[in-house]
């Protein structure tokens, strides 16, 4: 592959049809399952997957072939199969469902409205990650055009992913025949320490999510009246967040939360922290000046990549404060999100939690924990020769420094999924959420120069796992 060569087109192709297209894509508000039920009535999604599918088909790849598959009551799943000079298969994946709106993007910019500016594309779902599936069959283009071979690609995007993939697996298993065993798969959904060097994901962690719901009365009382007798449903929910965090530390208290951080994990957090520096605190947008935690870099690392921690994501019972008379709230409602560690087994985290909320704080309460879904994470096998040889190749071309390897904090249920059912794939897990891109958030971006970057490190990963799997089954004849 001549890389010059590779990043015009790519460079030229990313100007005048994917950004466009991005744009088309980023202002259709094609929300995650969970959080648009209807999303079926509305339609929303099924907007997404025909500009994906209509976009595709206009690709000139030589025999490929665009389907958008569906099963009754589930998300569609928009397959492309593209025939290659040999029989190995490699898997490309990403996903078209979206993060709901949150507030606080700025005056300018807005979740369904896309804004270039300073090199980035604002908007919700660009970079996580509506450009995985241009970014695929672009690299794919980029060696057919120079008529370099590749192997059998299949490109899977599903609409499930922000709401833990659970249509997914049925899919799989539809498709299990087309898909194959692949040996490599490119998953385009995940983090990049910095828009200066091509990053590889080692481990995800997983998620359990749930509602924890403390109620002491059928109905607000005046707080005068009761206060002092009845006590506050507030209180007994900050209660029993205690049983299973330190409200000092912020440290997960429950063993079946914690495991052991492998050796090699270890010494990566300490290589990305060397070459992140403070940046890996000072990319979020404290509310407090200069900001800095206690922790060296390397732990905050892996405190994000390989500890468990929990957040509080959302509350019912609390009034707004412009609504907020002297009345005792009758319950309060917590949504809770547990980041479990990519070896946890999220099934005894989900039990380990529900016994500790269980524990009988609240006598004066009824209490209730109900676990929304439970995704296990992810830790990479160990990275071949080829590939390892390859990525710093690619990131050498396209970025001129050497690729990294880091763990995300984030979850991807797909990942987990293949590990189980591919154990001798090698995985590119890499993406564009880099620092301030602020995915889920208000204000997410894409970094374009990035985007097609990395686009181009996929064309160099697809031509060398074709060398590696001709050079194999010639040792082998």
């Amino acid at each position: 592959m001549d890389n010059e060569k590779t990043a015009k087109f790519v460079n030229d192709v990313w100007d005048s049809s994917i950004i466009p297209k991005l744009c088309d894509y980023i202002r259709i508000p094609n929300k995650s399952p969970h959080f648009d039920p209807d999303w079926a009535a509305h339609g929303h999604m099924e907007r997404a997957v025909s500009l994906l599918e209509g976009w595709c088909r206009e690709q000139p790849i030589a025999g490929m072939s665009v389907e958008v598959v569906r099963i009754e009551g589930r998300t569609p799943v928009l397959f492309i199969d593209v025939p290659g000079a040999s029989d190995d298969v490699v898997l490309l994946y990403g996903h078209y469902d979206k993060q709901p709106e949150f507030s606080g993007w700025h005056s300018d910019l807005d979740p369904w409205k896309p804004v270039i500016k300073d090199g980035k594309l604002y908007g919700r779902g660009g970079a996580d990650d509506g450009y995985a599936t241009f970014g695929s069959l672009t690299a794919i283009r980029a060696l057919q055009e120079q008529g370099v071979p590749h192997a059998h690609c299949v490109v899977l995007i599903e609409g499930c992913e922000e709401s833990g993939s659970f249509d997914l697996p049925f899919y799989i298993d539809l498709l299990q025949d087309r898909i194959g065993a692949p040996s490599l798969v490119v998953c385009l959904d995940a983090e990049c320490g910095n828009y200066d060097q091509l990053w590889c994901t080692t481990s995800l962690r997983g998620n359990l999510t749930g509602e924890l719901n403390v109620e002491v009365l059928t109905e607000g009382v005046h707080s005068g009246a009761a206060g002092g007798i009845v006590p506050s449903s507030f209180r007994i929910a900050r209660q029993l967040l205690s049983q299973v965090e330190d409200e000092a530390t912020g440290r997960i208290l429950l063993d079946a939360l914690h495991v052991d951080i492998p050796p090699q994990r270890i010494a990566q957090a300490e290589l990305a922290a060397e070459t992140l520096g403070r940046s890996v605190y000072t990319k979020y947008p404290w509310a407090v000046h200069d900001a800095a935690p206690v922790e060296s870099p390397q732990e905050l690392l892996l405190n994000n990549t390989w500890r468990p921690s929990l957040s509080v994501t959302g509350a019912e019972g609390l009034p707004a404060i412009v609504n907020a008379g002297n009345v005792q709230l009758p319950k309060t409602c917590l949504k809770l999100s547990f980041r479990l560690p990519p070896t946890c087994d999220a099934e005894a985290a989900t039990g380990a939690v529900a016994k500790a909320f269980a524990n009988d704080v609240a006598s004066l309460a009824r209490v209730e924990f109900h676990a929304d879904s439970a995704a296990a994470g992810w830790n990479a096998p160990s990275v071949a020769d080829w590939l390892h040889e390859s990525m710093q190749t690619a990131s050498g071309h396209f970025f001129g420094k050497p690729s990294m390897y880091m763990g995300t904090g984030g979850t991807i249920p797909f990942m987990g999924l293949l590990g189980e059912k591919f154990p001798d794939a090698q995985f590119l897990v890499t993406g564009l959420l880099g620092p301030k891109s602020n995915a889920h958030g208000p204000n997410e971006f894409l970094h374009i120069e990035t985007g097609k970057r990395l686009t181009s490190c996929v064309a160099q990963v697809l031509e060398d796992h074709f060398r590696r799997a001709r050079k194999s089954a010639t040792e082998n004849a």
